[in-house]
């Protein structure tokens, strides 16, 4: 069959009604789970694939795709409204995302990080239509030494993360690899740092570091009774959110960062083992350095909520690239996807361009309609999570300290 008509079986096949219902209701889901503290990415996609053992493979992979790239994108909502990121890599988004809220804005900061995480996911989709095949080759070209190379410049970024404090962010940096030494080397296999303790072979997950850091720490925060928290007039509680998508001139002011953003995290999407968190605070450094005005990030800069916005979502139809052609997750979550592949009796590889074409094609054009659709759905979605802010904080403090746990979990 001819790539037209490979796209149009695609095509055909996710536009279905009953598939087509079937993405909304993933794309729903993912959002929401994206949104709620705890509740990531990974553990989404993990949940979902419990739906799809008795669906066929078109419909069941493209499912579990919906629900990763919408799980990244809601991920942001909670983050500007609450500062506190649904998924790890929504951090990032707190640095300029809740400022713009605190002033007012958080319904433009709302559309902004929609409008980038749909054109970062669609940069993605297009890169997996055009480039699949050529950078999966290439990534397959990185040695040992390429690699090294590739994590001492993620390590060197620390220094431009806050010029002010380097110090800090190098102590910081230094404690954290301390923590990523802890458990069991898989060369060798000689524990590290593990005090005698099983429960600490498998060494530190990151996903319960950054909740500790980010969403437990900013709920002891806000039940400060000294510390003032949104209030309608501020544009967040009571569900007063009016998400809107940003001007003609505010997209074209950072129209430069989007693309740069959705070619960088495509391509750190593509490499194994980075993920769309990478991505996210990757792009949201290198932005800071070619902006004009750096000094405005951190303070609700638009530029830094479409950096790190663009670049995880870009991630996610990167780390698909692999993962199709050759098998290699680039993330934790496309290893789930991996697994559902297998077992719907797909078999990455050269396979999938060839046996398995149709169905490729369709969960590539399912990503990009997934992108679409999201955010439309986000835009109303945030209206309706606006609502919480109006819970008191002496009752809506324990369920998201517990909703932390069971993600963590």
């Amino acid at each position: 069959m001819s790539l037209g008509q490979l796209l149009a079986s695609g095509a055909a096949a996710v536009f279905n009604p009953g598939m087509f219902l079937m993405v909304c209701v993933a794309i729903i889901l993912g959002t929401i789970f994206g949104a709620l503290p705890g509740v990531s990415a990974t553990m989404a996609v993990a949940l979902g694939l419990t739906f799809t053992y008795t669906m066929e493979p078109i419909p069941a992979i493209v499912f579990l795709v919906a629900i990763y790239c919408s799980s990244i994108t809601g991920g942001s909502i909670t983050a500007i409204l609450f500062k506190i990121p649904g998924v790890p890599s929504s951090a990032p988004t707190t640095f300029d995302g809740y400022p713009m809220a605190q002033r007012g804005e958080a319904g433009k900061a709302l559309g902004v990080a929609l409008l980038a995480s749909a054109i970062g996911g669609l940069f993605s989709a297009i890169a997996m239509f055009l480039l699949s095949q050529p950078l999966t080759k290439a990534a397959l070209q990185f040695g040992p030494s390429d690699l090294f190379a590739v994590t001492f410049m993620g390590l060197s970024i620390l220094t431009c993360l806050d010029s002010d404090h380097i110090l800090n962010c190098i102590i910081s940096g230094l404690i954290g690899l301390l923590l990523a030494c802890v458990g069991q080397d898989k060369m060798y296999a000689v524990q590290r740092l593990t005090f005698g303790s099983r429960n600490l072979l498998a060494g530190i997950d990151m996903i319960p570091v950054l909740i500790g850091l980010f969403a437990v720490t900013e709920v002891f925060k806000q039940t400060d009774p000294k510390k003032k928290r949104l209030s309608a007039e501020d544009g967040v509680s009571g569900g007063k959110v009016n998400t809107k998508m940003p001007s003609f001139k505010e997209i074209w002011s950072i129209k430069w960062t989007m693309l740069r953003c959705s070619v960088v995290g495509t391509i750190v999407g593509i490499l194994p083992g980075a993920g769309a968190t990478i991505a996210s605070f990757m792009c949201y450094t290198m932005e800071t350095k070619f902006s004009k005005h750096p000094e405005k990030f951190g303070h609700g800069a638009l530029e830094g909520v479409a950096s790190c916005e663009t670049g995880n979502n870009a991630a996610t139809g990167g780390a698909l690239i692999p993962l199709i052609t050759l098998g290699l997750p680039g993330s934790s979550v496309a290893a789930i996807l991996l697994g559902g592949m297998m077992i719907h009796g797909l078999t990455p590889g050269a396979a999938m361009f060839t046996k398995h074409a149709n169905t490729t094609y369709a969960i590539m054009i399912g990503f990009l309609i997934a992108n679409i659709l999201m955010g439309i759905v986000g835009l109303f979605a945030a209206r309706y999570i606006a609502h919480v802010s109006a819970v008191p904080m002496g009752y809506l403090g324990p369920v998201i300290t517990a909703l932390c746990f069971l993600g963590t979990f």
